[in-house]
């Protein structure tokens, strides 16, 4: 994995970034249940082998899954 330098933080954050877009419960609030969803395996899954393969970069924006 590569990693680059944040500012003058010290931190080294991966190149590569998970998007957590589709994690959380699909329903009819789902603001993304049409696009995918994940359940809590598949997310501990996923989350797993990124941290395995070094990534330390998740978008987990508000606006997923409305907050």
């Amino acid at each position: 994995m590569r990693y680059n330098q944040l500012g003058n933080t010290g931190l080294f954050v991966s190149e590569l970034c998970l998007g957590t877009m589709t994690f959380g419960a699909a329903g009819e609030n789902a603001q993304w249940g049409l696009i995918a969803s994940l359940d809590q395996k598949g997310v501990n899954e996923i989350v797993a082998r990124s941290i395995a393969a070094g990534v330390n970069f998740f978008d987990t924006a508000d606006v997923y899954s409305f907050g």
